[in-house]
């Protein structure tokens, strides 16, 4: 539902809130006047845009967890959870990023909703404020964001039936947070006016691979180590047949979450492993590897597998380590238009990026997500004269990622 549908069904206690927040003007004890003024205000771009301006760095992390997610709606216990998940320590995170303009106001602004003359808000008097100063303000918990989102009108309850302990987003209003957000993150990136001088671009090769992994262990007798990895020389045959050449891990390389072979081999060979593995084509036995008699089947066909089955597993599978992958994806898609710089890429979304482990925000954005894209065919990394290096997504890639439909769940390979 819209803004205006969910506002129709709030009572006039939450629409009373909602006014007193942007300041409405209007009768309070009229639930019509309420609603107009509501929708006048809030759909004013200034108002919103300064709405989002003020916003602290952790809040427009946890509306961007639910701008993206295939769910309409989400239970308190979700929501609390997402809040705590967007609280994290940052080297960006004391600063907020790029607020539009002066005029937005502060973060208190965005925290303490404004008292309405028309709605009758009565504050009570400040009294002496010299002990209170004093005293650290405690760190507002979960609920509260939750309240004051919804004070907002950028959260709503159901109405009727078990709705009625969900919370919903309005549709109208998630997407006026993607342009708005979309304005504001491509303010701070840099684009090349010219083609770089050289790009690599993967489009189509990995599907062409899943084949080749497939007929090489329809092929060979491949034995295992005991921890039911392939030795070093099949790796290195197989990375001699496909389409991109990798290297080996380093030895005592900090590898994990990212699928269950990751820490055995190269990224790219990893998630095509992991990938054969989950549609049931490939089974280790406790000495060889071997396709199963769906592998045969799959093996025979000769066919590259499509790009968007291997982006739909990717997200899924890397969904753990990176909860908001599908957000960021995003915003590499919308930021990557035209040639960008790949350097202020970086910089504009490291901070919403939660470490995981002993991958920081700067390396899981490098190098498993961005590489990866690349790797799946959805982007291309250039060198430029004048930006060093730079990125664009393919037309493959601004495809897949605009009609991406794919189930949530994080898929976890167990061994």
């Amino acid at each position: 539902m819209n803004l205006a549908d969910m506002l129709s069904y709030a009572d006039i206690g939450q629409l009373s809130r909602i006014a007193t927040t942007y300041q409405c003007e209007c009768n309070g004890n009229s639930k019509n006047d309420l609603i107009q003024s509501i929708l006048s205000t809030v759909n004013r771009r200034d108002v919103f845009e300064a709405q989002i301006g003020a916003m602290k760095l952790e809040d427009l992390r946890f509306i961007n967890s639910l701008l993206f997610d295939a769910r309409d709606a989400f239970s308190l216990e979700e929501l609390i959870a997402r809040v705590q998940q967007s609280r994290f320590s940052h080297p960006e995170a004391e600063v907020q990023p790029n607020v539009m303009n002066a005029s937005v106001g502060s973060e208190s602004a965005a925290s303490e909703p404004k008292k309405s003359r028309s709605t009758k808000a009565k504050s009570k008097p400040a009294g002496k404020t010299k002990a209170s100063k004093e005293k650290p303000q405690p760190e507002a918990g979960p609920r509260d964001t939750i309240s004051r989102f919804k004070q907002y009108g950028w959260l709503f309850n159901g109405y009727a039936g078990p709705d009625r302990y969900l919370f919903q987003v309005p549709a109208d209003l998630k997407e006026r947070f993607k342009e708005t957000m979309g304005r504001r993150l491509a303010s701070q990136v840099i684009y090349a006016d010219e083609e770089p001088h050289a790009y690599r671009d993967e489009q189509m090769l990995i599907g062409e691979d899943v084949s080749q992994l497939l007929t090489y262990i329809h092929l060979n007798e491949i034995a295992l180590t005991s921890d039911g990895a392939m030795y070093k020389r099949n790796i290195l045959q197989l990375l001699e047949l496909f389409g991109v050449k990798e290297q080996l891990p380093g030895k005592g390389e900090w590898r994990f979450g990212y699928g269950r072979r990751i820490k055995d081999y190269p990224n790219r060979l990893s998630l095509l492993y992991d990938y054969c593995y989950y549609k049931g084509w490939l089974a280790e036995t406790e000495t060889s590897l071997i396709l199963t008699p769906a592998g045969k089947e799959r093996q025979a066909q000769k066919m590259p597998e499509p790009a968007d089955k291997l982006y739909q597993f990717w997200l899924r599978l890397y969904k753990g380590p990176v909860p908001n992958i599908r957000a960021i994806v995003h915003w590499i898609d919308k930021l990557g238009s035209r040639w960008v710089k790949a350097e202020t890429v970086l910089n504009t979304l490291t901070p919403y990026i939660k470490p995981f482990y002993y991958d920081q925000p700067a390396t899981i954005l490098e190098q498993r997500l961005i590489s990866m894209m690349m790797h799946l065919g959805l982007l291309r990394i250039g060198e430029h004269a004048e930006y060093g290096q730079v990125i664009r997504m393919t037309p493959l890639g601004r495809t897949i990622v605009a009609g991406q439909s794919i189930e949530d769940e994080a898929i976890i390979l167990n061994r």
